[in-house]
């Protein structure tokens, strides 16, 4: 890589990796698969930045996306789960942005990870149907219909407690 197309790569994942690490937990539900996740999307970013450079970050999005879709698709994926025991009680900040925030958390973990997929990407990121369409592979009636059937689900899993906006 030549030294300006290094310099700009290193400013980029300077500025951009708290957003992108971010993305990548929401992608995952673990720190550790996230970096792992980010790591990979940033290499093959790498690779090909003289070509991206004028939007590296949608390419490393998407790049993330693919990988995970790969990592579910994968026979070994559905053997090795990292899972962390659900945490006591939260006994110190007891607001109510907190407790949705848990509530949301806790129900999203307990969505399949196709399911959660489909609301990071419409939801978090924003994106039309036909474009998480076209990242996940499938139909837009598929998107549609995980997508309810997800908003449906995280409805019964936190009850009447929180509001959710679909």
């Amino acid at each position: 890589m030549h030294p300006d197309q290094q310099r700009d790569f290193t400013e980029f994942v300077t500025a951009r990796s708290d957003s992108l690490i971010r993305l990548a937990y929401v992608l995952t539900n673990d720190q550790h698969a996230a970096e792992d996740l980010l790591q990979t999307a940033l290499a093959k970013t790498a690779g090909h930045w003289r070509r991206i450079r004028d939007n590296p970050e949608a390419y490393v999005r998407r790049v993330m996306y693919h990988e995970q879709v790969g990592r579910w698709r994968s026979p070994r994926w559905g053997r090795e789960r990292v899972v962390q025991a659900p945490p006591d009680r939260a006994t110190g900040d007891r607001t109510g942005e907190v407790d949705t925030r848990l509530t949301l958390d806790q129900a999203l973990r307990a969505l399949p990870a196709r399911k959660r997929a489909v609301l990071v990407l419409r939801y978090y990121e924003d994106l039309p149907e036909s474009e998480v369409a076209k990242i996940m592979r499938c139909s837009v009636g598929t998107v549609r219909s995980q997508t309810h059937q997800a908003v449906a689900r995280l409805r019964e899993l936190v009850g009447e407690n929180v509001t959710l906006e679909a």
